[in-house]
């Protein structure tokens, strides 16, 4: 007899890379909770443009040019927690198009050289006059900025 169709599956893990509000040392009291339940993976990159929106950073995604620096997160099996970071980042799944933030899942670039599929909060808006985050990372600029 094939026990195939009766194995237990063990859930295929879901990763979040993030590179502004969402990196542990700048996430606002409001997500910091949330932020602890993730599981650091490493440092990652993706193809982008980082932009400084003010309050937080924004990021345009490309298949090729400058880099966004980050850390991969495995997020947990709690699908509440993934409900709470789509909200922090105002991402509406039923209406992507009016939300502030899009996730998209994109193929990230671990330190390592591995590569790991990541969910990512994409900025959905236009970014104007807003200027770039220099090299592309977030905490950097900011840590450089706040002296």
């Amino acid at each position: 007899m094939n026990n195939r169709g009766r194995e237990r599956r063990t859930p295929r893990k879901r990763y979040l890379f993030s590179y502004g509000t969402l990196l542990p040392e700048h996430a606002p009291r409001e997500i910091a909770p949330t932020m602890r339940r993730l599981r650091r993976v490493g440092q990652g990159f993706v193809r982008g443009r980082l932009y400084n929106l003010g309050e937080y950073p924004g990021a345009v995604l490309t298949r090729s040019g400058s880099f966004i620096r980050g850390l991969v997160f495995e997020l947990p099996e709690d699908p509440k927690v993934l409900e709470r970071l789509d909200e922090y980042e105002e991402f509406d799944r039923s209406h992507p198009q009016r939300s502030l933030f899009v996730r998209k899942r994109r193929v990230v670039s671990l330190q390592d050289g591995k590569k790991v599929v990541c969910w990512v909060y994409v900025y959905n808006g236009p970014t104007g006059t807003a200027s770039l985050v220099p090299g592309g990372d977030y905490s950097k600029a900011k840590n450089q900025n706040s002296r």
